[in-house]
């Protein structure tokens, strides 16, 4: 860690319950603790690096089975709040014949109760080494709001903004919206991940050459293209470099993104910002494994890797 006072990685986002199909038949269903961002704060719990969440839960069953499960991750729920009426949201996720997932039946019964930016501590961002978001909390006006209160809060403190574009398109009130929404934060954005069918939609381009010179204007020093099978390219002030793919056999791709993403954000909790092309390569790699063995389990946050299965794939500085 760079900074002795930055103690965690700082998180923000919902938190779901999905429930998973057994397998392709989709006419059965597993419950487990869902969320991208979630996802992300356990999973950087999991492969050594402490993770903080904000996020609001209720006083029902399933929110004290939401902060149950986090608790037992080890994520710091110190800034998280609880409202009583609060419901968490449901996702149905089912599996295609190419054990992909396909997310359906979305179920929130209170969605006007989110965390809202007077619920926001000063001390997390304080504490923080990197605050990390996605676009998931910016489709509610109230979670927008907050999102932005967040940022402010983060760049006051000097600590690093990460954001996983995650775009769920179903969920936003037009695509116009989407787009316009999310390109307000790349400009303050220090790290972004997103796929190659976000870069397209977010640049207006059709080719990740496009996409990248698109991007250029918003001087990000730290960015990440996912190609799923094909690996990920990352450009890192200006310079892009392919990094493959690890050959698996997928079982379930539900957590491979969050898990990729967790190890981006513990190797800058750790180094900061990868300063050398040989080093960003090396920290997406290392992603790209995270990635890889958390496709080849079941659900999400119980695909997350843990220390134990990382340790040999540790180098100094990754």
């Amino acid at each position: 860690m760079l900074d002795s006072k930055k103690e965690f990685v700082l998180v923000y986002g919902d938190a779901f319950v999905d429930f998973i199909a057994n397998d392709m038949t989709n006419t059965s269903f597993t419950k487990f603790l869902g969320g991208a961002t979630v996802n992300v704060a356990a999973g950087i719990s999991r492969i050594g690096a402490p993770s903080a969440l904000i996020t609001i839960t209720g006083d029902d069953e399933t929110s004290e089975f939401v902060r149950n499960e986090l608790d037992k991750e080890g994520v710091n729920m110190n800034y998280a709040k609880i409202v009583p009426e609060k419901r968490v949201s449901g996702v149905h996720v089912h599996l295609t014949e190419g054990n992909d997932r396909i997310f359906t039946n979305y179920i929130d019964e209170t969605p006007d109760l989110q965390v809202e930016p007077e619920h926001l501590q000063e001390e997390a961002f304080k504490r923080a080494s990197i605050f990390n978001i996605c676009s998931n909390t910016m489709f509610h006006p109230t979670a927008l709001e907050t999102t932005r209160a967040a940022v402010v809060l983060a760049k006051k403190h000097n600590v690093l903004l990460a954001m996983d574009a995650n775009i769920r398109p179903l969920r936003w009130e037009s695509q116009k919206v989407c787009y316009d929404t999310i390109n307000t934060f790349l400009q303050s954005v220090d790290m972004l991940k997103l796929a190659d069918e976000e870069l397209f939609f977010l640049t207006e381009t059709t080719t990740l050459e496009e996409g990248v010179v698109a991007l250029a204007k918003y001087n990000i020093p730290f960015i990440m293209i996912t190609v799923g099978a094909q690996g990920t390219y990352v450009v890192l002030n200006g310079e892009v470099k392919h990094v493959p793919s690890i050959p698996i056999t997928c079982v379930d791709s539900t957590g491979a993104g969050d898990a990729f993403m967790a190890g981006i954000l513990r190797h800058a909790h750790l180094y900061g910002i990868p300063k050398t092309m040989e080093d960003a390569y090396n920290c997406v790699f290392f992603a790209n494994q995270l990635g890889a063995m958390a496709a080849t389990k079941a659900g999400a946050i119980t695909a997350m890797p843990c220390f134990e299965e990382i340790k040999s794939l540790i180098k100094e500085g990754v």
